[in-house]
């Protein structure tokens, strides 16, 4: 047998050894990569949709008392708002909504820029019985909440009311702003209406007290959520009338979007169009003019009031007046002569009248002819 020598057998077996070096180098890294790759994967999709957590310093504690609560997996710096509430489990959430929770002992917290948060909560009886749980939600943005299991010690405790089937709403018919604005809303007062809409239980039990969530928003803001409860029950197969009230903040104006939703479902979104309250700006053109024209006279009457006064002006007023009134005579215009002959004019000199002939002295006397 024959072996190749040579250049090209070198060539060949070179290119040997590089092919079965590559495979090796790719067996011992792929898996390496695909492990990596997969764990990426998957803390990406984990961190995409967290759940918010929430956890508690104690499990019980009485009224007066302080509980720490503490939070992970929230969007980072949200306005967040906790609450205790009875007639809760972490099962079904908060029933009655938050009218069942100590709102008045409720704390504000914002989260930080890992989505964590940590406050203390001071411990207060919700004004339902219990079983109760720390419930924290969002204010604002999209809605997310998470409840921890609590115990106010010392509170009664009622059993949670059956659930008996499902029941389903649905808005049958187009809702619609109701109401109008009177005449302090032109100067600022808030705006009101009430969301008008008809809704039906196509479910197979019976849906009491409703608890709907009235969305406000204004321009690319996101909306705010209210709570809204209605009093009243809803039978499987019919339909019931609901009004609920609306109002905007003091001043607002422009285009703003009303949303109803009930459970995690928008049912209705409706457009509400607020006119520019113009009494407010006409209140302060005319305090722009009112006040510097009442600023001037109060100024020039405490000059006048402070100003010396002149000789002259005491001299007048030092004299009492009287009714007395001076009287001018009436001038009159000499008549003039008629036209006519020039008088004859006379050439006799008048004496003076200082001067007379008996009065002269003795030597300036003239002399008389014929006396002797």
């Amino acid at each position: 047998m024959t072996g190749r020598t040579g250049p090209a057998a070198f060539r060949s077996d070179g290119h040997g050894r590089a092919a079965a070096l590559l495979a090796v180098l790719l067996a011992a890294i792929l898996p390496a990569l695909l492990l990596t790759a997969t764990g990426a994967g998957a803390r990406a999709h984990g961190a995409a949709d967290p759940k918010p957590v929430v956890t508690l310093s104690q499990k019980q504690a009485g009224k007066g008392g302080e509980v720490t609560v503490s939070g992970r997996n929230w969007r980072p710096e949200t306005l967040l708002m906790m609450l205790v509430c009875g007639q809760s489990a972490p099962a079904r959430g908060v029933i009655g909504g938050t009218n069942s929770c100590a709102n008045a002992d409720g704390r504000a917290v914002t989260t930080d820029k890992k989505g964590a948060f940590s406050k203390k909560l001071p411990v207060a009886e919700p004004p339902v019985p219990c079983p109760c749980v720390v419930h924290v939600a969002t204010v604002t943005g999209e809605q997310a909440l998470a409840e921890a299991v609590f115990v106010v010690a010392g509170h009664p405790v009622a059993a949670l009311p059956k659930e008996s089937g499902s029941g389903k709403l649905a808005v049958l018919a187009a809702t619609r702003l109701e109401g109008d604005s009177g005449l302090l809303t032109w100067f600022g007062a808030p705006a009101s209406r009430r969301l008008v809409f008809t809704v039906g239980n196509l479910g197979s039990a019976p849906v009491k007290d409703p608890v709907f969530r009235v969305g406000t928003a204004h321009g690319v803001y996101a909306a705010q959520w209210e709570e809204r409860q209605w009093r009243g029950t809803v039978e499987p197969g019919r339909k019931a009338r609901i009004e609920l009230p609306v109002e905007l903040t003091a001043g607002a104006h422009g285009d703003y979007q009303i949303s109803l939703k009930y459970g995690t479902k928008v049912l209705a979104e409706q457009p509400w169009g607020v006119g520019r309250p113009w009494g407010v700006t006409l209140f302060w053109i005319l305090l722009c003019l009112v006040v510097p024209a009442a600023v001037f006279r109060i100024g020039m009457a405490i000059v006048d009031k402070v100003r010396p006064r002149s000789a002259h002006a005491a001299g007048r007023r030092s004299f009492p007046r009287t009714g007395a009134t001076v009287r001018f005579p009436k001038l009159r215009r000499a008549p003039v002569p008629a036209a006519g002959p020039a008088p004859p004019t006379s050439t006799t000199t008048a004496a003076l009248p200082w001067f007379t002939p008996d009065s002269a002295p003795p030597e300036h006397r003239p002399t008389t002819k014929g006396h002797s």
